[in-house]
């Protein structure tokens, strides 16, 4: 059963999204790459990673940008349309750390009947992911 999505004239800016803390694994970062077809070793291949000098392998934009939707699409519900997603990457997600996701409304347009989520993804290393998101609600 899908969540509801909250109405446009309920939502304020300000208003904070749920946080969200995703576990970043080995089978998350491969099946990611593997998902959106991206075979570069460095996602999938450890050894091919450290000789590049990485610690392990790690996440590609791909996979973070579907988490940055699935983050948004649980506060938005089953009745929302997302309209627009910027993002910006930063460190690395390595396996066996986690991806803590946080946002807020900074936006509403009444014309669109849509709102803007800022948000910010972090990990044990400082910011992930940052950016923004537009999604129209009911």
């Amino acid at each position: 059963m899908s969540k509801p999505s909250p109405r446009f004239e309920t939502v304020n800016v300000g208003d904070e999204l749920q946080p969200l803390s995703v576990p970043v694994t080995v089978p998350l970062i491969t099946g990611g790459a593997i998902a959106t077809r991206d075979y570069q070793n460095v996602h999938h291949d450890a050894d091919a990673a450290r000789a590049l000098g990485s610690p392990h392998i790690f996440m590609n934009i791909l996979t973070t940008n579907g988490l940055v939707q699935r983050f948004v699409e649980s506060w938005a519900g089953s009745g929302s349309r997302l309209m627009d997603l910027k993002i910006r990457l930063g460190a690395p997600n390595y396996p066996g750390d986690t991806l803590q996701f946080t946002g807020a409304i900074t936006g509403k347009h009444e014309a669109t009947r849509s709102v803007q989520v800022a948000l910010k993804g972090t990990n044990s290393m400082g910011a992930h992911v940052s950016g923004t998101v537009q999604v129209a609600l009911p």
